[in-house]
């Protein structure tokens, strides 16, 4: 179970007062194993800083993150990274391979060198995921879908609790964007693995994610299941008029 309590953070504006803008205000809900949770709102709402205090690349002003009851806030950064697993909207271009940048994600694990079973994991994700054509090539010589999957990959073989995403799908081409979250999806289903995922599109949200995080202002607007999803609920938290329609019996998203 992933329990989050109660996050607050702020920024301190610089005016030599002391005051603060806030950009999340006491968030607090929880996520089952095998559950993948959209969230959703509008540009500046928190999203990606709420996702950036989940896995302590922010210290939140206040509040705690437990899994399996365990405070990462508490743990050693080699102990959480076992826990946690994150993708970045921008991933690094480097001159490393593909299989390389994979093992990356089992330095958790890895004491002197890689071992065989750290091999044999990441060969395994890199067959899942569906990179093995380009295992050996540069990160600098793949597209921008090619390289999320690599990226994706990398959080994979970390095997953790709870993998975070932040805008996964943005600069994808649809077919890419319905194959990351297809991915993802079974994931969480297949190593009960709890998925927080930072999407714009509600559409997608509603194809692949079992509960939705809308923020507004750094609060909590709703959080729940697909029946939160309204017209109403988008109106109120993108200010846009929408319509929500059913084809062959998936909800999609109509903008007026």
């Amino acid at each position: 179970m992933i329990e989050i309590k109660n996050i607050s953070f702020a920024y301190s504006k610089g005016d030599g007062r002391g005051t603060r803008n806030e950009i999340l205000k006491g968030i607090h809900f929880d996520v089952k194993p095998g559950e993948c949770v959209g969230i959703l709102g509008n540009n500046g709402a928190g999203k990606s800083t709420l996702i950036t205090c989940l896995c302590k690349i922010r210290k939140p002003n206040s509040g705690h993150v437990y899994i399996d009851n365990q405070d990462i806030y508490k743990l050693r950064r080699r102990d959480t990274a076992r826990l946690i697993s994150y993708v970045a909207q921008k991933s690094e271009i480097s001159q490393m391979t593909v299989f390389d940048s994979v093992l990356l994600g089992r330095k958790p694990y890895i004491k002197f060198s890689a071992t065989q079973k750290d091999i044999e994991i990441c060969e395994q994700v890199i067959e899942e995921v569906g990179i093995s054509a380009f295992k050996l090539r540069y990160i600098s010589e793949l597209s921008g879908g090619e390289l999320q999957k690599v990226m994706l990959a990398r959080a994979i073989v970390q095997r953790p609790k709870l993998l975070l995403l932040d805008e996964p799908t943005s600069n994808l081409d649809p077919k890419n964007q319905y194959e990351m979250l297809a991915l993802v999806r079974k994931l969480a289903i297949e190593s009960n693995t709890s998925v927080l995922v930072v999407l714009h599109d509600i559409s997608l949200a509603l194809r692949f994610c079992d509960k939705f995080l809308f923020l507004k202002y750094g609060n909590i607007y709703k959080y729940g299941d697909k029946s939160i999803v309204t017209e109403k609920t988008i109106a109120d938290v993108y200010g846009i008029d929408s319509t929500i329609a059913e084809v062959d019996g998936q909800k999609i998203v109509v903008f007026k």
